[in-house]
């Protein structure tokens, strides 16, 4: 039995990579110390072990990784706006819990151990114009970016210099069923749902015209997955998007409802698309979920409690 652990992994995307673990027959461990503030609850599958832990704590997350086969790394503080506010602890827990994860690969993983590391694609910042391709030069403007992206070059390092086999993904605004919902920083498709279905505005920052590329969860499961196998791109970083932008005002025109525009704010980049040639070849992968497909076909989904049936509620 293929044995996997996923940091991170009752949150949004990593509840998704575990689900999909178990229905592959791994034995999966989850490390998550829980304390993402986004998150009005947290999700477990009854056939994974639970660790409430946090990354930072090296000695406490070690004898997990005993013989290890796959790391699934998205444990992380994961939104632009607080690290503003906390970039000491943006740095330890992206930074320096990257470290430990990938030393614990190292020491006690089995031969030819795989860590997939979750990165972001704010790391382009606004120096490069989309489609945003992997060899672009790095422009961070926020603790959050800084950090993720230094853990690209651990992930690089780990791969050139012990042999631990890595690939970085660079994710383009996930979003999906378990969005995070809570607070004025969730994720935008998720806090325009909620504010819709609330009969409250949807607070657009700015004039609306800055773009995302809209990814699914699931796009973001199905690489996770492929790249545990791949025998390309290892060492390297590969964009996760859907190669097209959405304007924010689109966005808000496909949930429907009136909208506030508030003040812009530092820190973000003002258009991204990603190039996903390199994760279509390296992979075979190729996204599947539209963002208007999905609004359409899960209008009331906040309203039905986010499909928590088979789900245990923290």
């Amino acid at each position: 039995m293929r044995k996997s652990i996923v940091t991170g992994g009752a949150g949004f995307i990593g509840s998704h990579i575990v689900d999909e673990l178990v229905k592959l027959g791994h034995e999966v461990i989850v490390i998550d110390d829980e304390s993402a503030e986004a998150n009005e609850q947290f999700y477990y599958n009854d056939g994974a072990c639970y660790i409430q832990e946090s990354i930072v704590n090296y000695d406490n997350i070690l004898p997990y990784f005993e013989d290890v086969n796959y790391v699934f790394h998205l444990a992380a503080e994961s939104r632009i706006q607080p690290t503003l506010e906390r970039p000491q602890i943006a740095c330890q827990v992206n930074f320096m819990g990257t470290c430990n994860i990938l030393e614990a690969t190292r020491q006690v993983g089995a031969k030819s151990a795989r860590v997939m590391y979750s990165s972001t694609s704010s790391g382009y910042g606004l120096a490069n114009t989309p489609p945003l391709k992997e060899t672009m030069k790095r422009d961070c403007l926020n603790p959050y970016s800084v950090a993720k992206v230094a853990g690209e070059d651990l992930c690089k390092m780990y791969y050139t210099l012990y042999g631990v086999e890595t690939i970085t993904f660079r994710y383009f605004n996930v979003y999906g069923e378990r969005q995070p919902l809570k607070g004025v920083y969730a994720p935008v498709v998720g806090l325009f749902m909620r504010q819709s279905d609330a009969n409250e505005p949807m607070t657009i920052v700015g004039d609306g015209n800055q773009t995302r590329d809209y990814t699914h969860v699931s796009d973001v499961v199905e690489a996770n997955i492929l790249a545990a196998t791949t025998i390309k791109g290892l060492g390297e970083v590969h964009n996760v998007g859907t190669g097209t932008q959405t304007s924010v005002n689109e966005l808000a025109n496909m949930i429907g409802g009136e909208c506030k525009y508030i003040p812009s704010r530092s820190g973000e980049a003002r258009n991204t698309e990603a190039d996903i040639d390199k994760t279509i070849h390296n992979l075979g992968w190729k996204p599947q979920i539209k963002l208007a497909n999905w609004i359409n076909n899960n209008r009331n989904i906040y309203k039905n409690k986010q499909n928590v049936e088979t789900f245990q509620q923290n």
